[in-house]
């Protein structure tokens, strides 16, 4: 502020104002102390202005209007190029802010009509442009027009103007919000010209012709994010692909939005008939209250510090502070929102004239009307000079005591403290008819700070909250959960699930804050809604129960694999608040009795296959959430992995038994076992492990035909058996499968038939079979069948365990198999437990070498797990007994690894994969991922070197 150089600037160019009277002079003086913006405007060509000012502010108005809306042209009616058109644009633009600017500091205009003709000239801006473009496209042969004179008549382009643009209220210096649509089915293109890119192309260089600045300024910003989906959507997109978005995905600050739209360029006809077909999404049926919480989130969204009750005047946001602008359009647009569907008097775009509807509709009272009336007036008067000092879109007062008493007097006040006491006048009286409408609403802010993701834009102070809480990548993070709200994935399409997920997202964020790694835990609940059909049973349970929406979190930063099956089959999350959760049952009867619980009597057999996934996966699911919270210990969790297999495997037998002896008739002494190998015959089964099966059977050689109207051989009956129970095991149905299945433990392995006679097996396995058979066999034991078959079948391999042999020749072939292995497999690296050199198959075959080497003389190593023979074997001098316990805790270490590894899902680490480690040795009690990966080279590196000393 120096009112002696705005005098002296006024100096320069009085000339050309000399018939200017005194309130002239003193307008032009305060351009001169105030607005740099508007007082360059006035000395670039001082007798233009001059000449503006000797008419009637409204008939120049009009005719730059007129000039503005013609600009693609020239005046002989000649196309201009586009930077002719520019050029004019900006010229004209230049001459109608300043004039709109002095008809208001001069008071000579209300609010209503400044806005109406920044509105209106915003209007010819986009249609000049939208012309200009369509006559480029019509020139290069790319768009044929229906009428050369009027190129965007039934052009199939399609703009509309929102926000305040669309509400003719636009500000100073504002963006303008467009939406561009168009209807191939009306857009007369080149042949083969793709609509889509056409349009798209056509937006953009609507865009680049508006805001592109050069010498002479620019038109307006525009922002085109209002249209469905921006962050994934072209610039243009047709009609039809709209209807359906809104139809299906529109959320409630769109309506909000599209209270506002007008159809202002392009096919005006097409685009009014467009909102014609929204008005059902914008205005329902009935009183639409659900509709308040996300438009108070909106508000809460552009907070820049949430609940702050004191209006600060130096740096306050006269537009989205408390007390602000957008409290008064939000007051307003949710109750149009609420009751605008049942009164039509209500659907106004015009904040003043909908706060006049309300009083007259009953919903509020003259005194609410009338106080944010003078508010709303005195407010956006503020906003309008505070854009005109330099032409910047921006609603925050200055900060500095010098600036704010310089803006004060520029506004029209005779100090800073006058305009202080007028602005906390208006902005309490805001608030409180603000705090009135809301202050019963739900907060879908957290505690911890702002957690918002409605609209289009990011939030800086949910973006500060997001990374106070752990994300790495707190843009990545809000871009994924506004995401969500688009609809763009398939769990979370609808309006239910969008609606429950509004309210959850707040609580759900600060639980995935708690994981080791938010990121990935938030990308695995990404995924998971990718692959979902629906997820509103899942919302709905996480938003209910505090510390099941924890353990969800936990799972989905810990165990990826127990977060999909919650994803899949949300009621699982039943079973961990069910009180015998924290007392587990893990022998095989008690597992098997649950399973047939759940399984119950099904129908039909498909019903049966069904029913025993979502039995099996249930099951599962607790045996891991126990282990993850440390109710099971790894080894008790393979048992209970086990017998769940043993479970599934016996009730699918039976079920496929029933169905086949009624179709063939039972077999004249049939009898059938089917052995469990592997980790399910040691009882270490994983979250992850596959299946080693293999199936026996025995009959009457003498009467071998099946009994039933469609007799076969028995050989033939028990292979077709077999062949079902794997598919009843494997088959993916509805319900998802079960196991993989591998068979080729069975002598002749791969290429014999799939079902194995008992007649042949001892012979088989002793005569035939190789040495790898044998030490299958050690970890080999009856999961379901007949009793007194499986009684003969183990007394038959504890016999063939038990064999004699040469511990040199049974150390030499083991040493050798190993070799083949490490050739035809190798290893992933550090994080492979089993396949790594001095890993669990180091291991594994030791402790089968050891057994087959001596279990004729000490037959009590036979049916033990691995760390057992080792212990075994060191009480029995075959081992050194230092030798035989490190043995054991290697075991028991990697084998533990090895179970949180397949729980978490890395069962495909690659070597270095630094995440992988750090979550291990978390779930492993070490302090970093360095320690694990120290301990387990050390523990590799010995095994190896006792491997070595073992077998030679």
């Amino acid at each position: 502020m120096d009112p002696e150089r705005a005098v002296a600037r006024l100096e320069e160019v009085e000339a050309a104002f000399a018939h200017l009277d005194g309130a002239g002079r003193a307008l032009l003086l305060g351009l001169a102390d105030h607005s740099p913006f508007l007082w360059q405007r006035v000395v670039r060509d001082p007798g233009r202005v001059a000449a503006m000012l000797e008419r009637p502010p409204e008939r120049v108005v009009a005719d730059l209007i007129a000039r503005q809306r013609s600009a693609a042209r020239s005046e002989s009616g000649e196309v201009r190029d586009l930077d002719a058109v520019a050029a004019e644009l900006r010229r004209n633009r230049g001459d109608h802010a300043l004039l709109v600017a002095l008809a208001d500091i001069g008071g000579l205009w209300p609010l209503a009509t400044v806005t109406r003709a920044l509105s209106d000239f915003a209007d010819a801006s986009v249609h000049a442009a939208a012309e200009s473009l369509l006559l480029q496209a019509a020139e290069a042969g790319r768009f044929h027009p229906h009428d050369v004179s009027n190129p965007q008549l039934k052009s199939g382009l399609v703009i509309l103007g929102l926000g305040k643009l669309g509400a003719g209220e636009l500000n100073y210096s504002s963006d303008i919000d467009l939406v561009v649509f168009f209807d191939p089915d009306i857009a007369r293109l080149k042949e083969g010209l793709a609509p889509t890119p056409f349009f798209s192309k056509l937006a953009q260089g609507i865009a680049k012709l508006l805001q592109e600045r050069t010498a002479e300024g620019y038109v307006h910003r525009v922002d085109y994010r209002l249209r469905p989906d921006p962050g994934s959507t072209p610039t243009a997109i047709s009609l039809n692909s709209a209807y359906l978005y809104y139809e299906n995905l529109g959320q409630n600050w769109e309506r909000a939005a599209y209270i506002k739209a007008r159809a202002i360029a392009g096919d005006i006809e097409a685009g009014e008939h467009f909102l014609t077909g929204l008005r059902p999404f914008v205005w329902r049926k009935y009183f639409d209250f659900a509709s308040i919480a996300d438009v108070h989130a909106m508000k809460r969204q552009i907070h820049a510090v949430r609940g702050h009750d004191t209006i600060a005047v130096a740096g306050h946001d006269i537009k989205l502070g408390r007390g602000g602008i957008r409290e008064i359009e939000f007051f307003v647009q949710t109750q149009q929102l609420v009751f605008g569907g049942r009164r039509p008097d209500l659907r106004g775009r015009r904040t003043i004239a909908m706060l006049s509807a309300l009083t007259e509709e009953g919903w509020i009272d003259a005194t609410a009307r009338d106080e944010l009336g003078q508010a709303y007036d005195f407010l956006r008067t503020v906003e309008h000079r505070l854009q005109m000092v330099n032409d910047e879109q921006t609603q925050r007062l200055p900060t500095e005591e010098a600036g704010l008493e310089s803006f004060a007097r520029f506004a029209g006040f005779a100090d800073a403290k006058a305009f202080e006491t007028e602005l906390f006048h208006h902005a309490r009286r805001v608030q409180a008819h603000y705090a009135l409408l809301f202050e019963a609403e739900p907060d879908l802010s957290a505690s911890v700070g702002n957690l918002v993701f409605s609209g289009t834009d990011n939030d800086p102070a949910t973006l500060a909250t997001l990374r106070t809480l752990g994300f790495a990548d707190p843009e990545r993070v809000a871009e994924t959960v506004r995401g969500w709200h688009f609809g763009r994935r398939p769990a979370v399409r609808t309006a239910r699930a969008r609606e429950v997920l509004t309210e959850l997202v707040p609580a759900l964020m600060q639980a995935l804050g708690g994981t080791p790694n938010p990121d990935v835990a938030l990308d695995t609940l990404d995924r998971a809604f990718a692959r979902m059909p629906a997820a509103v049973e899942l919302l709905t349970i996480l938003r209910s129960n505090d510390c099941l929406r924890l353990l969800f979190a936990d799972l989905l930063g810990s165990a990826p694999r127990l977060a999909e099956t919650v994803a899949f089959s949300p009621h699982v999350l039943d079973t961990v608040i069910d009180p015998a959760f924290v007392v587990p049952k893990v022998d095989a009867e008690d597992i098997a009795a649950q399973y047939h619980g759940l399984v119950g009597k099904p129908a039909a057999y498909e019903d049966f296959l069904d029913r025993s996934r979502d039995a099996a996966r249930q099951l599962r699911f607790v045996t891991g959430a126990r282990l993850l919270t440390g109710i099971l210990s790894p080894q008790a969790a393979g048992r209970a992995y086990a017998g769940i297999a043993d479970a599934v495997v016996a009730a699918s037998l039976d079920a496929v038994s029933r169905q086949f002896f009624a179709e063939h008739g039972e077999v004249p002494g049939g009898r059938c076992v089917v052995l469990g190998l592997g980790r399910l015959g040691a009882n270490q089964m994983t979250a992850e492990s596959d299946i080693d099966l293999v199936v026996l059977y025995d009959f009457d050689a003498e009467n071998r035909t099946s009994l039933g109207p469609k007799a076969i051989d028995a050989v033939m009956a028990y292979n077709r058996l077999t062949q079902r129970l794997v598919a009843a095991l494997t088959a993916l149905t509805r319900r998802g499968g079960l196991y993989e299945v591998d068979l080729r433990l069975r002598p002749g392995g791969g290429q014999g038939p799939v079902a194995v006679q008992m007649r042949s097996f001892l012979p088989y396995q002793q005569e035939e079979a190789d040495l790898w058979e044998h030490m299958a066999l050690t970890r080999a034991r009856v999961v379901a069948g007949d009793r007194s078959l499986g009684d003969e079948v183990m007394g038959q391999i504890r016999t063939i365990v038990g064999l004699k042999r040469e511990t040199a020749e049974v150390y030499r072939a083991v040493r050798d198999m190993r070799r083949v292995v490490a050739s035809e497999k190798g290893f992933s690296g550090p994080l492979d437990l089993k396949l790594a050199p001095g890993g669990l198959l180091d291991l594994d075959f030791m402790a089968q070498a050891l057994t087959l080497a001596h279990a004729e003389s000490h037959p009590g190593l036979v049916g033990l797990d691995a760390s057992a023979v080792f212990a075994e074997a060191g009480n029995r001098g075959l081992l050194p007994v230092n030798e035989a316990r490190r043995l054991g805790e290697a075991y028991r270490l990697f084998d533990d690894v090895l179970h949180w590894q397949r729980l978490m899902g890395e069962a495909d680490s690659k070597a270095g994969a630094s995440v992988a480690l750090t979550r291990l040795a978390i779930a492993m009690g070490l302090p970093d991922a360095a320690t694990l990966a120290a301990e387990l080279d050390e523990r590799r590196a010995e095994v190896r070197s006792l491997f070595e000393r073992l077998l030679g």
